[in-house]
C-alpha cells in the first residue's frame, strides 16, 4: 500500500481539521504531491498548526467545499481525492439544520458533479459516519442494520453516502464511504463543546476540571485512534474491489464511558460527577454503540493496531507537550 502513494496527486478537503491533518502528513511521508482544501472556520476545527510539521511540503487552498466553481477546478487532475470536510456537531445540525444541509449533503454532490465533468478517473473516499444507524437495533452494528437517524447530521450524511454509492453505479466514479466511530488523538479539536464528549472530555481533564457524565454513564462506545483512521483511509484509497461499497469503522473491543474516564484518570487528576442527561442531548442519544468493522477487515486486511489505554497516553502526552499546551485541538 505504501508505494502506491508515491507521486500520486491528492486531494484532502478539511485537510486543515483533525483528521485530515494527520491523514495530510502521513501522505506527504509517503511521497504524495498533497493538496488541501481548507474554509478555516475556527468551528470547525482547522487550524494551520496541525500541518506545521509538513507546511512547506504540500499546497493549501483556502476554499469553501460549497464553492462549486472553485471546487470545479481544484479537482482536476487529482488521483485521489478524500472528502473529509464536513459539519461533525450534532447538536448544531438540529440548530441549523440548513448549513449542515449545505456543508454535509449538497457540498458532496457538487464534489461528485465536478469529478463527473472534469475528473471521472479519480477515486473518492467519503468520511461518513456511525450516526446514520441511530439507535441499534443489535450489537454489533454491521451494515446491514437499519438505517434510521435521529438527527439532521445522520440524514445528510446518509444522504451524501447515498450519492456516492449511486455515482459508481451510475456514471463509474470510484468512490467509497467510510462510516467511522468515535475518533480521537492528537491534533483533534478540544476547544468545542459540541462535537462529542470525547474531546469534551479530554480538555477537561487536562485542564483539572470536573467532568459530568450524563445519566449511569454505562452507554457503550467503541473508540479508535487516529492512526488506525488514516491506516483505514490510505486502504479504502489504495484497494482495488471497494468502488460503491460502504464500510463500518470500529474496534474489537468497547469501552463504556465511565470506562473511558477511568482511562483517562490513569495519567490525569480530576473530579467526576453523574447528571441528568440535558433534554436536547437526550432526544438524540443513540444509547449504546458499537460497530462490526469485518467487511473493511475482510475486503482490505485493516484491523484497529491501537487500544484504548495506549492511545490515550500517546493522545495526552501530545498535548501535554509545553509547545502545544492543553487545550488547543
Amino acid at each position: 500500500m505504501t508505494d502506491f502513494w508515491n507521486g500520486k496527486r491528492v486531494l484532502v478537503t478539511g485537510g486543515a481539521g483533525f483528521i485530515g491533518s494527520n491523514l495530510a502528513i502521513r501522505l506527504v511521508d509517503l511521497g504524495a504531491r498533497v493538496q488541501l482544501v481548507d474554509s478555516m472556520l475556527p468551528a470547525y476545527g482547522a487550524d494551520l498548526a496541525n500541518i506545521e510539521p509538513v507546511r512547506e511540503r504540500l499546497r493549501v487552498n483556502f476554499s469553501d467545499v460549497r464553492d462549486r466553481h472553485s471546487l470545479r477546478w481544484i479537482v482536476r487532475g487529482e488521483d485521489v481525492i478524500f472528502s473529509l470536510a464536513g459539519q461533525v456537531s450534532h447538536l448544531d445540525s438540529m440548530e441549523d439544520p440548513e448549513t449542515d444541509l449545505e456543508i454535509n449533503c449538497r457540498s458532496q454532490l457538487s464534489l461528485l458533479e465536478c469529478c463527473r465533468a472534469v475528473n471521472p478517473r479519480a477515486r473518492i473516499v467519503f468520511a461518513s459516519t456511525r450516526q446514520i444507524y441511530g439507535r441499534p437495533e443489535y450489537l454489533p452494528v454491521d451494515e446491514r442494520h437499519p438505517l434510521r437517524p435521529v438527527d439532521v447530521n445522520g440524514i445528510n450524511k446518509l444522504a451524501a453516502e447515498m450519492y456516492y454509492t449511486l455515482y459508481h453505479d451510475v456514471h463509474g466514479l470510484a468512490t467509497v464511504s467510510l462510516r467511522l466511530t468515535n475518533t480521537y488523538g492528537p491534533r483533534m479539536d478540544l476547544r468545542s463543546d459540541r462535537k462529542g464528549f470525547v474531546g469534551v472530555f479530554l480538555r477537561k481533564a487536562l485542564a483539572g476540571e470536573t467532568i459530568r457524565l450524563f445519566g449511569s454513564g454505562e452507554q457503550r462506545r467503541d473508540f479508535n485512534y487516529v492512526d488506525d483512521v488514516v491506516d483505514a483511509l490510505l486502504l479504502a484509497g489504495a484497494s482495488d474491489g471497494v468502488g460503491g461499497q460502504v464500510f463500518n469503522l470500529g474496534h474489537p473491543r468497547s469501552y463504556s464511558l465511565v470506562d473511558f474516564v477511568d482511562a483517562l484518570a490513569v495519567h490525569l487528576a480530576f473530579d467526576r460527577e453523574r447528571v441528568p442527561f440535558p433534554p436536547d442531548l437526550a432526544a438524540i442519544d443513540i444509547g449504546d454503540y458499537y460497530g462490526d468493522f469485518g467487511a473493511f477487515s475482510r475486503t482490505t486486511g485493516w484491523l484497529p493496531r491501537v487500544d484504548l489505554a495506549e492511545g490515550l497516553e500517546r493522545t495526552i502526552r501530545w498535548f501535554r507537550d509545553p509547545a502545544r499546551g492543553a487545550g488547543r485541538g
